[in-house]
């Protein structure tokens, strides 16, 4: 996913995190966009922020990849969802084959982190693997995908 621009957006839950993540993934030859919000708002209504990154990855799928945080990851993983291409998988921690997969028989677009459940160094590996591991099109997830969102 080299050559598509990562969104970026987090919530209160996450905002902290981002300074260690996004800078991280800049470093790697990523080109980022941070979506915000620009200075943490305890209290702030994660759909607000989550609804315009998922909204310009549905609109443009092969220029744009996410990456967002919240509490848990949950809630903005729902968000993302309901927009149309947008297919957001959530990682909170455990076995790593779980990002991997979310690529390879998914082809996850978004990438919800809980980081009230990852340390720094873990967020900034999840997204790492999460954006170097490529969707290689098999026959069979091509068409389950095909099926979430005809």
């Amino acid at each position: 996913m080299q050559n598509k621009t990562v969104l970026f957006a987090t919530d209160h839950a996450g905002f902290e995190l981002r300074d260690f993540v996004l800078p991280h993934l800049k470093n790697l030859g990523y080109e980022v966009e941070d979506m915000g919000p620009k200075k943490q708002k305890e209290g702030d209504d994660y759909p607000d922020i989550m609804a315009p990154l998922a909204q310009k990855i549905s609109e443009k799928p092969n220029k744009y990849v996410g990456v967002i945080m919240g509490g848990s990851g949950q809630g903005e993983a729902m968000v993302a969802n309901k927009y149309e291409g947008v297919r957001a998988t959530v990682f909170y921690g455990g076995d790593e084959d779980i990002i991997r997969l979310s690529r390879e028989h998914n082809d996850a677009n978004v990438l919800s982190l809980g980081a009230r459940f990852l340390s720094a160094d873990q967020a900034k590996k999840a997204a790492e693997l999460w954006l170097k591991t490529k969707f290689p099109g098999e026959t069979r997830h091509t068409r389950r995908i095909e099926k979430i969102d005809p």
